[in-house]
Formats: structure tokens, C-alpha cells, sequence
């Protein structure tokens, strides 16, 4: 956001109080820069738990066919989930990120154009997980909208499970895609490839994007999820 200069344009928030401005990212994770705010850790989870955030922003280490996430146990290590379920309970719309395969990934970006030098060694999205911290069913049942994006394809939950819905430039689906998963995921119709802009290292040019559009769009999107919301709950 701030490379794009839209910085000001939304409200960025972590877990330890931290409202506004840019959270720091590396070793000082969890601190910020500019922020408007700090309050105490309590009562940022209050406001996540009470459903503040329109979108979140989380990992995943495993998903299944239904949209179901671990992030906390595999094998005899267990981690635990700190504050990912408060987060991703209760937010409009819940945007989970990582690679399809973990393990000695190396993939690289010619020309805008995906290319997959060494596959990893570990799928990520199986049949089965060992630990569910996200539930997709519950999150559908609110009328949550929760998206996987990843290196080379979206996702998105739907009322039948995970459907494939957009793939990188130069990504081939069943080679690249579905045989690096644990099951065949629904496939759309309507399958689209994702921005080129992505996956080339000059800016986007979000900011034009984002002002074109009426100042009355962030108020309308919200009142629909209000609207599915109370539908599901009747």
C-alpha cells in the first residue's frame, strides 16, 4: 500500500494495537511506523472478535477440498494458534496467502511470465489435515467471503468446496496446479488469469485504479455483506 501510495487510503491493523500507518515487517514485526494509534492487545481483539475487519490478512500451512485451514499441529509438533482464529472468525472477508508446495520451491517470474525452476517437496493443499483451525462451512454460513491466493493460482470457497478460479501467466493448470494438490479442486468456468501487473517488478499504478472508483463503492460492498449475513443467519 505504501509503494502504491494508498497508504492513507485504508487502515492497516496488527494483533498487538497497532492502528494506522505501516506495521514494520522482519525481526520487528509487530511494531509500526506513523500509526494513529496503540491500545492495549485486549482490546484489539475486542474489535476483531466484535467483527471490525472488512478484510484479513492471514498464512496457511495446510488446506482441504471443503476450504478448512491448519496452521497449528503437524505430527508431533504442536504450535498452536495464537490469535488466528479471532482474526479469521469474524472478518467481511478473509484472505489467506502462501505457496501451493513448500520445500526447496524455486520459482521465478521471466518476463512476467511463471516459470517453475524446482518443484517443492511438500503439497500443501491434501485431502485430509491434521488440525482444522479455519472452519470454511462456518465461514460460508456467515456469508464470509475467504480467498487462497497463492504463487500461481486463486481460490476461492464456495458452497462446494475450493474452486479454482484464477492462474498465474505461463501456468499451465493440471501440471502446475491440480497435480500438486491432494485433490482435484472445482475448476470455474469462468477461470481467469490473474494480473499481469503482479508478477512484474515495476509498480501497478493501484492508485489510479482505486480513485476511479465512486467513494460510495467501500460503503456499498459492506452493506451487501451485511445484507448476505443477515440471509444466512435466516
Amino acid at each position: 500500500m505504501a509503494e502504491e501510495g494508498l497508504l492513507d487510503e485504508v487502515v492497516l491493523t496488527n494483533e498487538q494495537g497497532i492502528i494506522g500507518g505501516a506495521p514494520i515487517m522482519g525481526r520487528d514485526s509487530g511494531g509500526g511506523q506513523n500509526f494513529a494509534a496503540m491500545i492495549e492487545q485486549p482490546a484489539q481483539f475486542d474489535f476483531y472478535d466484535g467483527g471490525g475487519l472488512d478484510l484479513a490478512f492471514l498464512s496457511f500451512a495446510e488446506v482441504d477440498a471443503e476450504g478448512n485451514v491448519n496452521v497449528s499441529r503437524f505430527g508431533d509438533r504442536i504450535i498452536g494458534v495464537g490469535g488466528f482464529i479471532n482474526i479469521a472468525q469474524n472478518a467481511k472477508c478473509v484472505i489467506f496467502s502462501g505457496t501451493l508446495t513448500a520445500g526447496d520451491l524455486d520459482i521465478a517470474w521471466d518476463d512476467g511470465k511463471t516459470v517453475i525452476r524446482k518443484e517443492g517437496r511438500h503439497k500443501k493443499f491434501l485431502r485430509k489435515l491434521e488440525q482444522v483451525c479455519y472452519n470454511a462451512s462456518m465461514g460460508c454460513q456467515s456469508a464470509q467471503l475467504a480467498l487462497f491466493v497463492t504463487e500461481r493460482a486463486v481460490f476461492r470457497v464456495g458452497p462446494k468446496g475450493l474452486e479454482l478460479i484464477e492462474i498465474a501467466p505461463g501456468v499451465d493448470v493440471e501440471r502446475d496446479v491440480i497435480s500438486n494438490m491432494g485433490f482435484h479442486p472445482l475448476v470455474s468456468r469462468d477461470l481467469k488469469t490473474m494480473d499481469a501487473r503482479i508478477f512484474r517488478p515495476r509498480l501497478m499504478g493501484l492508485s489510479a485504479d482505486i480513485h476511479a472508483k465512486p467513494r460510495a463503492y467501500r460503503s456499498v460492498r459492506v452493506a451487501q455483506w451485511h445484507e448476505g449475513r443477515a440471509r444466512a443467519k435466516s
